[in-house]
């Protein structure tokens, strides 16, 4: 059992910065990758950024070089620094952990989702 809570959205100038932040509990030991996803209107839910337990990331091309996932596991969250962003990094964006349960299924879990509003 592993919950999700997303914040740090909020409006943001194209060129700023924002750091969204995802806070897991429950059994946060099983869990094995956490990424962030993002849905703008009249697009699909992409994947931005995802991190291994060990440590691992990946990166959508689109935010490259602009967009780093990074961990506290001290504190049992995600973070996703965005800088230089763009108008069209506007989304509702979601954490999504992939976990193990008892029976060793892999199960996913998403957060409520937070907007990011990238405008002048």
């Amino acid at each position: 059992q592993v919950q999700l809570v997303e914040s740090g959205g909020g409006l943001v100038q194209p060129g700023g910065s924002l750091r969204l932040s995802c806070v897991a509990s429950g059994n946060i030991f099983s869990i094995y990758a956490t990424g962030w996803y993002r849905q703008a209107p009249g697009k699909q839910r992409e994947l931005v950024a995802a991190i291994t337990r060990g440590g691992s990331t990946n990166y959508a091309d689109s935010v490259k070089g602009r967009f780093t996932i990074s961990r506290d596991n001290a504190k049992n969250t995600v973070y996703l620094q965005m800088n230089s962003l763009k108008p069209e990094d506007t989304a509702v964006y979601y954490c999504k952990a992939n976990y193990y349960a008892d029976s060793s299924r892999s199960l996913g879990v998403w957060g409520q989702g937070t907007l990011v509003t990238v405008s002048s």
